[in-house]
């Protein structure tokens, strides 16, 4: 070591002379200190700033180790255990030099440009809203103070004495000249004789302009309405006495007591500053943030000025290291008392274009739940097109908020009471006024909250009874062989015609077979519950969500009971559009709007049981939204239904339970055709009709208790299969007789023509080939 330490010296004696010799500056510096019970040898070179070779590199000549730590000593000061530094390589800087990292050309620089004309003036029906508000306001102001004009002529006509009083004293004031009185009553106090003559002059010669003035406009004005009362027309007098009257009314008017009241009284809604928003998220307990602010700056920045939005202020906030958007949107309570604003006017919101830190906060004006309901677009004329947005509701902004059905799926969620049913009947309603659509309706909670559209539903159920379910599951088979025929069509129609492989509004126009299918599902958990029909139900519905999006099948679900159970995972985890009202936890949230939803800051669970109708929509545009959706009665339905189905008439598109037909359901007669052969015992060729409803009532006691074999002859007709005499043994007495019965043979035909194949079946290869339906015109198709 004492080797290394006299090498060290030597070298460090060659850098001086070569800084000597050269004429740069050098200086070593070398020294020791204790530390952790061992000594510290520090040496360090530091030479000029500048860099004679210019290569941007800062080299440190012959400085050799730079730190040498001696935990401990040997006998005779041996040093052991000691760790060297070498700091003879250069020294790259790290940061690029001020002026380089300061410049960002201007196209790559993020910047915001703020919109040329207003939103409120690009957007139609904010324009139309904002001239509807300015016609509204001025109309109740005339109203408003149009009522009181009597109060307002018998209140002027009270204080035209005193306007009248002080016209007279104001008048004689400025005659006598009795603003310099003043000036002349102090040169007499200090008897100034000199300045009192002139002040007199001055007073005499004003009196004598001010009263030829005062002379020659009395008797002007004395001679026009004496001409005017003569020559004019009869009704000018009294309009000049009655202005002559308000005129000294009004100049009579006490300073604090005003002559009319205020029409609109406005709530003034404090400015938010940055000042509120630091002290807001300053008081929400997390760590980072006071940390942050207790370092002498409050490490929240904002990277855009706080400005108006809408009907409130929005702020972008640049949070501090290692805080997130979603940390303050799960203290939403609390941010809306540090801002000490309601609840309902605060939506912090996570900006999903930018990093994980930066967040939007917009507080509102009022209070969104008690806001007014904005009324539904179409409520009062106009047709609905599911092809283009159909209007859903209106954002915390006033904004509208838009959905498109065609190739997508709606889930709708909610806890109950929280207005699930009233946000699922406005697509309907809109579905109702296209005319090319066809609605199957199934409402499964059996309170008639879906009756309004029954007049335009081709397929339509009401009721909490299995027979209910099991309408619905006969929908959805139906829906599924409607999604397989479709998907035949489209795959025979010439290229030209259907380029893309999907349902275009040109193609339901042209083919009938081709018509969008909306069905709904209301309370959907208790279809997919139902002990019999539930597993059927949800794979069902999960092959229509998948398949049939671009083939005009539409499926609309709505629950109240969002969870694991009630709602498969395939059908929630593949809906395209989700509407998430008030749910209690972060399971129930994601099974609506799906995964990862809770964590991205996207929580229905901050909303309050005052928030109906309020909820989050995901899907219908790029970044998840709140949204309220437009409130529409059953009176205002049955209007617009009404409307609805003129539209369906006049179009001829009306068929099914609209016009009293009864839909012709194979997948009800599937049902029965496999129950009654389920029942049959291997051998069995003919059985009465009596052995078979015995045997149905104790496979299905809730659906087939109580048949008798005409019900059973009924059931089996419209499918081919008759009842006819057949020869068989009596189960108990074991006496043969002819009764009516069904054949094996007769069954068998019908199952093979009428039971659907599995959703996981193979399609049968098609007999006509891509050449074939070249010549075939969509007409042709009708399914």
């Amino acid at each position: 070591m004492a080797g290394w330490l006299n090498r060290r010296r030597d070298r460090d004696d060659d850098v001086t002379a070569r800084s000597e010799v050269t004429g740069t500056t050098s200086e070593t510096v070398s020294g020791t200190e204790e530390r952790d019970g061992g000594e510290v040898l520090l040496f360090r070179s530091r030479d000029d700033d500048t860099d004679p070779t210019g290569t941007g590199s800062e080299t440190v000549a012959g400085s050799g180790p730079r730190v040498v730590q001696v935990p401990s000593t040997g006998t005779e000061g041996e040093v052991v255990d000691a760790e060297l530094v070498d700091d003879d390589a250069p020294v790259v800087p790290v940061n690029l030099p001020g002026e380089l990292a300061d410049y960002v050309s201007p196209w790559q620089r993020d910047v915001q440009r703020r919109a040329v004309v207003p939103v409120w003036l690009r957007d139609k029906t904010e324009a139309r809203t904002a001239a509807l508000w300015a016609a509204s306001y001025a109309g109740h102001h005339a109203a408003f103070h149009a009522v009181r004009l009597p109060l307002y002529g018998g209140v002027l006509l009270a204080r035209s004495p005193r306007g009248a009083g002080r016209v007279i004293a104001a008048t004689a004031r400025w005659l006598t000249d009795a603003e310099a009185a003043p000036l002349r009553h102090e040169a007499v106090r200090v008897t100034d004789a000199t300045e009192y003559m002139r002040l007199a002059r001055l007073r005499s010669e004003r009196q004598r302009t001010r009263l030829a003035l005062f002379a020659t406009g009395t008797l002007a004005a004395a001679g026009t309405g004496l001409a005017l009362m003569f020559a004019g027309p009869a009704w000018l007098p009294g309009l000049t006495v009655a202005g002559l009257v308000a005129l000294l009314g009004k100049i009579g008017a006490p300073a604090d007591r005003p002559l009319t009241g205020r029409a609109v009284v406005t709530h003034k809604v404090p400015k938010l500053t940055d000042d509120m928003v630091i002290r807001a998220l300053s008081a929400l307990g997390i760590a980072e943030i006071n940390k942050a602010i207790a370092k002498g700056g409050n490490g929240i920045s904002f990277p855009a000025p706080i400005t108006r939005d809408g009907p409130g202020f929005r702020a972008d906030v640049d949070l501090p290291y290692g805080v997130t958007a979603v940390d303050i949107i799960e203290r939403r309570d609390r941010v809306a008392s540090g801002l000490r604003r309601p609840l309902g006017c605060v939506w912090p919101e996570p900006a999903h274009d930018q990093h994980a830190g930066r967040l939007v906060l917009w507080v509102g004006d009022r209070d969104m739940s008690q806001a007014k309901p904005a009324p539904w677009p179409l409520a009062k004329k106009g047709t609905a097109d599911l092809f283009k947005p159909i209007p859903f509701g209106t954002d915390q902004r006033g904004r509208p908020a838009t959905v498109t059905l065609m190739y997508d799926n709606v889930l709708i969620g909610a806890m109950p009471g929280a207005g699930k049913t009233f946000a699922l009947r406005g697509p309907l309603l809109a579905a109702a006024l296209d005319p090319l659509v066809k609605l199957w309706l199934y409402e499964l909670k059996g309170t008639g909250d879906l009756g309004p559209l029954e007049p335009v539903c081709e397929r339509y159920s009401s009721g909490a009874d299995d027979e209910s379910a099991e309408a619905a599951l006969l929908g959805l088979r139906a829906l599924r062989d409607e999604v397989r025929k479709r998907a035949d069509i489209i795959k025979r129609l010439p290229r030209d015609v259907c380029p893309e492989n999907k349902v275009t509004a040109e193609l339901a126009k042209r083919n009938k077979g081709l018509r969008p299918i909306v069905m709904a599902i209301d309370e959907c958990q208790n279809l997919f519950t139902h002990p019999d029909h539930g597993p059927e139900a949800a794979e069902l519905a999960t092959a229509i969500i998948k398949l049939g999006r671009a083939l005009g099948v539409i499926l609309l679900l709505a629950t109240q009971r969002p969870d694991a159970k009630s709602l498969p995972t395939g059908v929630s985890a593949n809906v395209g559009i989700r509407f998430c009202l008030r749910v209690t936890g972060q399971l129930e949230n994601d099974m609506v709007l799906g995964t990862s939803a809770y964590r991205n800051g996207v929580r229905a669970t901050t909303l309050t049981p005052k928030d109906k109708g309020i909820g989050y929509l995901s899907g219908a545009s790029d970044d998840p939204q709140v949204v309220r959706t437009y409130y529409v009665d059953g009176p205002a339905s049955e209007a617009i239904v009404t409307r609805a189905r003129a539209l369906r008439e006049a179009a001829g598109t009306l068929t099914g339970h609209a016009i009293g037909e009864q839909v012709a359901d194979e997948t009800r007669a599937a049902s029965v055709l496999a129950d009654v052969a389920a029942v049959l015992v291997a051998g069995e060729d003919k059985v009465w009709s009596e052995i078979i409803v015995t045997r149905l009532a104790g496979l299905r006691p809730d659906q087939y208790k109580g048949w008798e074999p005409a019900q059973l002859a009924a059931a089996l007709a419209p499918y081919g299969v008759k009842t006819v005499q057949v020869w068989g043994k009596d189960e108990e007495t074991g006496v043969g007789a002819n009764r009516r019965g069904i054949t094996r043979g007769d069954l068998d035909r019908a199952i093979a023509k009428h039971q659907p194949r599995p959703v996981d079946a193979p399609r049968p290869a098609s007999s006509t080939s891509p050449n074939d339906s070249a010549g075939t015109s969509p007409e042709d198709d009708n399914g």
